[in-house]
Order: C-alpha cells, then structure tokens, then sequence
C-alpha cells in the first residue's frame, strides 16, 4: 500500500459534483369526488365542506359560491381569533397573583411570553385575514399577486389566506434561503 499524504487524501475525499436544483413537486390534479360535484348548487355556503368545494369543476373556479365560502371561512377563523384574545387578557389578568417561590414565577412568567409569542402571531394572521376579505371584495382573492394564475382551491382551502401560488411561493422561499431576508 503506497502511503498517501494527508492533503492528497483531502483531496481525493472531497467531490465537485455539481449540487442538483431542486424541481418543484409535479402539479397534480385534486381528486374530485362525483357525488360531491353538484352539492354546491343546493346546499347554503354555511354548510358547504372542504371537500364539496374542491369537488366543484374548474369551470366554476372563484365564482359567487365559492368567494362565499371562503369569506365565510375567513370571517370564522378571524372570529376564533378574537375569542382567543379575550381568553388570553382573562389568563394573564388571573395570574398575576404573586408567587414567593423564584421557579415557579419563572414558569408562569414563560407561560405568558409564550401565550403572548402565540398572540402575536395571531395578530399578524389577522392582519392577512382583513387583507383577503378585502381582496374578495376587490375581486382579486384566488389569483396569485406575482403570476395572475389561480392558486387553486385546495391551497386556499389549507391556507385561506394565501396570494401567491405555489410555484411562486417555493420561488420567493428559495431566493429568502439563498439572499436572506
């Protein structure tokens, strides 16, 4: 065996195979169910499902039922939030209580920083909710701001407040990870 010095080895171990771009998943289509097809014609948008509405054609992409439902959507969810607050203002009023022992007042002060971290957030996602209502308003809710191509029911089903597709979603993401913020 022929001994090797130590920065050849180095060398050697290290490859230069270029990185491979990572491809966006393949676009596929929501499965839809026929039963479900036409139950938004009779049904009221307050009982309408996630399911029925993904189960609507294409061709009815952000029509009156379904800019209905997602503002009914968005008004339940920006309601939950609220109530959220109101319960959080009646925790923290009812633990102010004085604690003697250092740990414990520790914990209960970390509780608080967490449930005021989570309040936050949820101030900022209220912000996003009276954003897209206005958008409904406007007529621009289901249309990415970047490309003006549909963002798809099934996306905004999962995330109602959402303006940009997918594919521009993963574009603005990857230039944040490689330039930052």
């Amino acid at each position: 065996m022929v001994p090797t010095h130590a920065p050849d080895a180095a060398k050697a171990s290290y490859s230069t195979l270029p990185e491979k771009a990572i491809a966006p998943p393949p676009h596929v289509a929501a499965k839809k169910d026929p039963k479900l097809a036409n139950n938004w014609k009779t049904k009221p948008v307050q009982e309408l499902s996630d399911d029925e509405v993904k189960a609507m054609p294409d061709t009815e992409y952000m029509n009156d039922t379904q800019l209905a439902f997602f503002r009914h959507k968005l008004s339940l969810l920006k309601q939950e939030i609220h109530n959220s607050a109101g319960e959080t203002t009646e925790h923290l009023r009812e633990d102010t209580v004085v604690v003697p022992d250092p740990a414990d007042r520790a914990t209960i002060e970390e509780e608080h920083a967490l449930e005021l971290r989570t309040r936050d957030r949820e101030r900022k996602l209220l912000k996003k909710i009276e954003q897209s209502i206005a958008r409904i308003d406007a007529g621009d809710y289901g249309y990415c701001d970047e490309t003006g191509e549909a963002i798809g029911v099934g996306r905004l089903i999962a995330r109602p407040t959402a303006n940009l597709s997918l594919e521009a979603q993963q574009r603005r993401e990857l230039k944040q990870k490689m330039f930052g913020d």
